[in-house]
């Protein structure tokens, strides 16, 4: 796979399908890698061009010094868009990928055709809670993170149904460098799209996980309700929705794009 040099940053990316159709970015959410959409990449690249890419500090990307914002976070998406020439593309993002697209929404709003946001929210937790999480990380490393992380991931049917899907995105979230998961545990903690996201001009996707321990239905019903030229789907799984019940969600994804 290819790296893209950003100033300070080399970010790991996925370019494929075909060459003269829409192109579609996808954003990973916090402690995954660009692998996490493989479900919609192979459904979806014969009708447009699969961008994927690993957030900083994730993956293959660069590790830089912390801690992140979801302001840095986003300007690499949009770095990386002038590096490939894309001028504006459809953009999906989950949970900390959902906030960068929330950011791309309000501030590059030329570069954003179609914007679909997943198992994410204005504001996710509370400082509390991400500065212990961080503290945790920092002192333990990514095991005692990774195994609490994968039962609000996937549902305990799926866990149970599943075992060889969730091991394999258990591993990369316990091979993600612990110094670059704190820096976007961060990002996650400092962002607060409160009264902000009415702001976004592009027609949005709200997608919810019927399950999702995390950011529950109510908080996509709440951005699908803010911004006006949105609508909100719900399907089964908790908060990786796309993983859990990949044919419905890929099937609304493609829907929303081919309107």
């Amino acid at each position: 796979m290819p790296f893209a040099e950003l100033g300070d940053a080399r970010i790991h990316y996925c370019l494929e399908g075909p060459e003269v159709a829409p192109v579609v970015l996808f954003s990973n959410s916090l402690g995954a890698d660009y692998a996490m959409w493989n479900p919609q990449a192979t459904s979806l690249a014969n009708k447009f061009r699969i961008l994927r890419y690993d957030t900083r500090g994730h993956g293959q990307s660069s590790l830089t010094r912390g801690p992140y914002s979801i302001d840095q976070l986003a300007k690499d998406a949009v770095n990386l868009l002038d590096s490939l020439d894309l001028a504006r593309v459809h953009f999906c993002g989950l949970s900390m990928g959902g906030m960068i697209g929330m950011w791309l929404g309000i501030h590059v709003r030329e570069r954003v055709d179609k914007l679909i946001l997943c198992s994410t929210a204005e504001k996710i937790g509370t400082a509390e809670m991400w500065n212990t999480r961080i503290a945790t990380v920092k002192k333990e490393g990514m095991k005692p993170v990774a195994a609490a992380a994968i039962e609000r991931w996937f549902t305990a049917g799926f866990r149970e149904k599943n075992p060889a899907t969730v091991a394999a995105t258990k591993k990369v979230l316990e091979e993600t460098k612990p110094e670059g998961y704190a820096a976007c545990c961060a990002a996650v903690r400092d962002f607060d799209f409160r009264g902000k996201v009415s702001g976004i001009r592009a027609p949005t996707l709200a997608i919810a996980g019927s399950h999702d321990p995390a950011t529950p239905p109510a908080d996509l019903r709440s951005l699908a309700e803010h911004i006006s030229a949105a609508r909100y789907a719900e399907i089964a799984g908790a908060h990786l929705c796309n993983i859990e019940d990949a044919s419905h969600f890929t099937a609304e994804v493609s829907a929303f794009l081919e309107a």
